[in-house]
């Protein structure tokens, strides 16, 4: 991509049925130093000429971070933060892209928006120090971690189908001037809810690449999402949230709907917020 343009890669225009996608073979094949593209060998598209997938569509895992902001600490009223929470596992099917819809499952449960920064992994990590842990990312995407509210397992209350939007794009580390200084906002229905800065986080990207790492093999594609600062609510059918993260120029929009949702058949609503 360049500007509005878009710039089809040769070998790359898609996935065949039992491929990883295109995204995930690109990144690895860049990290082998295989990729011989110097430039732009097909006619540009404009970006109202295409339809944005989730810009890596099956991570092999997804690895996020509770509690990574003082304010949002605060504002859950946690005595513990990520420092004693480690990370959890949000399930990779849960990827949808810009443009697309978060689907509410439940009609009587609470759902709440949480707007952040992910790290898209881009070179096997096992065991690295966060002094090097920068050089096993590819690039970074705004990334949305919707959540039901309520008693059940963090990861389930975070893993349905399209509770992890991402996108539109993803700009790679070199892109990006001063990844620890971050700005973004995150608005429903155009109203500012969240203004934030990646310099408050608790753990910074590094920090988080080389914990993550500590707990399992990290793989290209793989991906590690910042946690979220205060400013979280709740969401309703037809509202719409936008994710401006200003240092990587790219903004991440989603509409809400209830059209498909039932009852909820656990009953950890009654039994708290929930993180």
């Amino acid at each position: 991509m360049e500007g509005s343009k878009v710039y089809p890669l040769p070998g790359f225009e898609g996935s065949k049925a039992g491929q990883i996608s295109a995204m995930r073979r690109l990144i690895e094949v860049m990290d082998a130093g295989e990729w011989g593209f110097t430039g732009p060998k097909s006619d540009p598209l404009s970006l109202d000429q295409v339809s944005f997938l989730p810009p890596v569509p099956d991570p092999g895992k997804i690895l996020a971070a509770p509690v990574n902001y003082i304010d949002h600490q605060i504002e859950m009223n946690e005595d513990v933060q990520v420092s004693g929470l480690g990370l959890f596992l949000k399930s990779p099917s849960s990827i949808v892209g810009h443009g697309g819809e978060v689907e509410l499952p439940y009609t009587d449960r609470r759902f709440d928006f949480e707007g952040e920064v992910a790290v898209v992994i881009g070179r096997r990590a096992r065991k690295v120090s966060a002094a090097d842990a920068l050089e096993h990312v590819f690039g970074f995407t705004p990334l949305m971690d919707m959540t039901m509210r309520g008693s059940e397992d963090r990861s389930t209350r975070k893993s349905f189908e399209t509770f992890t939007p991402m996108g539109p794009w993803i700009v790679t580390l070199d892109e990006v001037d001063q990844i620890g200084n971050l700005d973004f906002t995150c608005r429903v229905n155009d109203q500012v809810r969240q203004d934030a800065n990646t310099s408050d986080l608790i753990w910074g990207f590094a920090e988080l690449v080389a914990y993550a790492s500590s707990i399992t093999t990290l793989n290209p594609g793989d991906i590690i999402t910042s946690g979220t600062p205060a400013g979280v609510g709740p969401v309703v059918d037809g509202d719409v949230i936008k994710l401006d993260v200003q240092g990587v120029e790219a903004a991440l929009t989603v509409k809400v709907t209830s059209r498909h949702a039932v009852l909820c058949p656990t009953t950890g609503g009654a039994s708290g917020s929930g993180l």
